[in-house]
């Protein structure tokens, strides 16, 4: 016997707004790695259409984090944010949210004045008129990271056991995500560590009478792995300063580790020997192409030596050229014709070039991801970082760094090592 037609297709409308709304939060919560962004956005999106209101806590450090307040406006239809507060960890035994989260499951509440809770919980109410909630676990397998809840005025319905279903399957999606976001950020800060831990203690070149030195190393935004970008700078037998900074192919941890090995041998066949840059590039290609499974690198590997005029002898295999700003702000690229990439062919002579740098002035080496942009010409790069370099060639060293990666990275997608030298 069929039922009533305008009862089924109630029920049919409601599932498939039930099925829109779980499409909806998905692809917002999957639209990006940060995990707090996708929950504030689900917040919004769930209002009105399943509260008059929706709050989102996260349980940290012992309390609770209002992340979003998200509440319907008066057209009914947009939300808006309240305040975002920080509140203590609310008593198993004197709150729903408490319950919750101490593990107890979804919790339906159908007169919130009527119920006893802490200061910060009656507050809410208050301040969006609710009269009932619906509180559940953001749960990730057995660790409850905070709770949604759904709040409703008086002329709202009573939450039906399909909304609560449906309100749980939203609160796991969503644990889901900040879960993934926190593991990315912990998978982030462990390979940036283990990156910095590759590269260099830079000498003191104050104590060699030729300037100072300083260097940075920034990871990509949108990896988790390391990279192959790096530097280095020591001072050789002779008193000279060597230089050299690359870029090996990759952003994992096999990149890493070519990363370190080429590092290595340039430092032990720069110091172990009287070649000129050119001498230890040819050397150091030989090495590369026998003894590992390197593939491609850039780089660019130079002497500076004191004296009546502060010399600086380089060589440079495929890399970006060095720019050189005087004191006065003028700024040029020691443009000369670079030889090709390290490991490509063992046949092709390396030479050696011969700048003069002036007292005062700075040099800057770095790796192509300070002047790439997707789709431009590297030409504008370089435009851009002479523009933006000038006017900062009286500046502290770090002062300086700290500028140009303002100025140039505001959409970076690789990383990016810089080494400079601050002529005495």
């Amino acid at each position: 016997m069929s039922g009533d037609p305008r009862e089924e297709r109630e029920a049919l409308r409601r599932a498939l707004a039930r099925s829109r709304l779980v499409t909806e939060t998905g692809a917002a919560l999957s639209s990006g790695l940060d995990g707090e962004e996708s929950l504030r956005r689900l917040a919004h999106l769930v209002v009105p259409r399943m509260g008059d209101a929706c709050v989102v806590d996260i349980a940290e450090n012992g309390g609770v984090r209002r992340l979003r307040v998200a509440q319907v406006t008066t057209d009914g239809s947009a939300s808006h944010a309240l305040s975002v507060t920080e509140h203590p960890r609310p008593e198993f035994t004197s709150s729903v949210l408490g319950r919750v989260l101490d593990g107890a499951g979804p919790q339906l509440v159908e007169d919130v004045t009527a119920a006893d809770e802490p200061a910060a919980q009656r507050r809410l109410y208050e301040e969006t008129g609710a009269v009932r909630a619906l509180v559940v676990p953001l749960r990730v397998r057995r660790d409850v990271m905070g709770a949604l809840t759904f709040l409703r005025t008086a002329s709202a319905p009573e939450f039906s056991e399909e909304e609560v279903a449906l309100g749980a399957e939203l609160a796991h999606r969503a644990a889901l995500t900040l879960d993934n976001a926190r593991l990315y950020l912990l998978q982030q800060r462990t390979a940036e560590a283990m990156q910095r831990s590759l590269l260099p203690v830079l000498p003191d070149a104050r104590t060699t009478g030729l300037g100072e030195l300083a260097a940075r190393y920034v990871p990509a935004r949108e990896y988790a792995q390391v990279g192959g970008d790096w530097y280095d700078a020591f001072q050789l037998p002779d008193g000279s300063m060597m230089l050299a900074i690359g870029d090996v192919v990759g952003h994992d941890l096999p990149a890493a580790v070519r990363m370190s090995q080429l590092r290595n041998m340039v430092r032990a066949l720069a110091y172990d020997g009287e070649d000129t840059p050119a001498g230890v590039m040819s050397r150091t290609d030989r090495v590369v192409q026998g003894l590992t499974d390197i593939e491609l690198v850039t780089a660019m590997v130079g002497r500076v030596c004191g004296g009546a005029a502060c010399e600086f002898r380089w060589a440079n295999a495929g890399h970006p050229p060095p720019l050189l700003i005087h004191p006065d702000g003028t700024t040029g690229l020691l443009e000369h014709e670079p030889d090709v990439a390290l490991g490509v062919d063992l046949g092709v002579p390396r030479t050696d070039r011969l700048d003069v740098l002036p007292s005062g002035s700075t040099l800057l080496l770095y790796t192509d991801g300070l002047v790439e942009r997707p789709g431009e010409d590297i030409g504008r790069g370089f435009v851009r970082l002479r523009q933006q370099a000038g006017p900062l060639a009286g500046e502290p060293l770090e002062v300086f760094f700290d500028e140009i990666l303002a100025r140039m990275l505001s959409e970076h997608r690789d990383d990016v090592a810089l080494l400079a030298l601050r002529v005495r």
